[in-house]
């Protein structure tokens, strides 16, 4: 399953939500969620955590629309459009987190 976050994880629990009930597959943090991928940020070590249960990816053009394209923690895969795009045909169900 593809898991789409799009809110801050600073302003919404849509990312810690995911992480405590999903139980597998791909994590795509789009938008604002894209926070949760920088390193040195307050989310890091439960990214890190995640890593061991699901396949973390961010969308390079959130990332880079906020600053921080050589922060991204190891690991993260930055994916493009065409990425966003192959996750969701890669994965038979879609679910994103309000």
């Amino acid at each position: 399953m593809l898991h789409i976050i799009n809110k801050s994880p600073l302003s919404s629990c849509a990312l810690e939500s995911c992480l405590r009930i999903a139980q597998g597959g791909d994590i795509l943090l789009i938008e604002d969620a894209v926070y949760a991928a920088a390193s040195g940020s307050a989310l890091e070590d439960k990214i890190r955590e995640a890593m061991g249960r699901f396949r973390v990816h961010a969308l390079m053009p959130d990332i880079d629309a906020r600053g921080f394209s050589e922060r991204v923690i190891e690991g993260v895969s930055k994916v493009d459009y065409g990425g966003f795009v192959d996750l969701v045909a890669a994965n038979e169900n879609c679910q994103s987190w309000l």
